[in-house]
């Protein structure tokens, strides 16, 4: 019998999960190969992460995952292909999983996992059209919504941290018809990390007891940033500053609505989180999120428990 897809939310309790991996990532970029501001910076700077720190890093994650029960699949080895960030080349919406369209740059890494979605209902699996531009970072099932980071102005072919289009929030509604899918424009830059939103995971995540972490200059319409205040709770935010942002305290990754994986030196923040209740489990991830992506970045999450 196959396996099924199902998440619905941030938080729910997990039971599968697709971590990347950080083997055989071949020769670092050159400025001009990043696909992101940051990797570019630590490029330029010398100071671009080697391979050994981040598989290190990834272990210590993957640890954590299968202390709580969860099963972690890992995708196939393709030689000197970056495979780290999983949650771009896919998302499971309700029982549907969605292949995303990403950078055609990155293409290959979807095909890493066809043996695992093999092992699930294939009657499930969408592949949107080809003017459906969308990344999993972009996209949060929280309930009844559908949260959405996007790009809808005219320059966006000009940005290469644009990755999700206007066609891509249609698209999701149509394919949901009862969900809410509410978009968000980022803020976007090629050249600066402090002043790119990549996805709209590295500005916002909702967490537990009805709290969420937020980078507000992240947004590029205030009322989008005042929908999420209203439906939170002012009192129930954790704002972020730019810098904390760079450092990626917003991409977190929920194991339970109680449990909460974050990065080891994101210090306020987890102290936060411990002043609210929850447990949080650090790791080390710092070397990867020199390439602007952190534990959400990391993780295709397959199976959470049906709420």
């Amino acid at each position: 019998m196959a396996e099924y897809f199902y998440i619905n939310d941030e938080i729910s309790p997990l039971k599968s999960v697709i971590l990347g991996r950080a083997d055989s990532l071949g020769p670092a970029p050159t400025p001009d190969q990043c696909y992101d501001p940051k990797s570019r910076e630590h490029v330029l700077a010398g100071t671009y992460p080697e391979e050994i720190d981040m598989m290190k890093e990834m272990t210590a994650f993957e640890q954590v995952l299968k202390k709580y029960g969860v099963k972690v699949y890992r995708p196939d080895l393709l030689e000197n292909v970056n495979q780290i960030f999983t949650r771009d080349i896919g998302f499971v919406i309700e029982d549907k999983f969605i292949k995303a369209n990403i950078l055609p740059d990155r293409a290959e890494e979807f095909q890493a996992i066809e043996n695992i979605l093999s092992l699930f209902d294939q009657d499930k699996i969408v592949y949107p059209p080809d003017e459906v531009h969308v990344e999993g970072g972009d996209v949060m099932p929280w309930g009844d919504y559908i949260f959405v980071g996007t790009y809808r102005r005219p320059d966006y072919p000009d940005y290469i941290t644009a990755r999700t289009n206007a066609e891509a929030v249609d698209f999701l509604q149509n394919l949901f018809p009862n969900k809410k899918v509410i978009p968000f424009d980022l803020k976007k830059s090629n050249t600066d990390p402090y002043e790119n939103a990549l996805h709209l995971d590295c500005v916002f995540q909702p967490v537990g007891k009805g709290k969420a972490i937020i980078h507000r200059e992240g947004f590029l319409d205030e009322k989008q940033y005042r929908f999420l205040e209203d439906l939170f709770g002012k009192e129930n935010l954790f704002h972020i500053n730019k810098d904390e942002m760079y450092d990626m305290f917003a991409n977190v990754f929920s194991i339970s609505p109680e449990v909460v994986v974050s990065e080891e030196h994101n210090k306020r923040l987890n102290d936060w989180l411990r002043q609210e209740g929850f447990t949080v489990e650090e790791v080390p991830y710092r070397e990867i999120a020199k390439q602007e992506g952190l534990l959400r970045c990391s993780t295709l999450p397959l199976q959470r428990a049906i709420s």
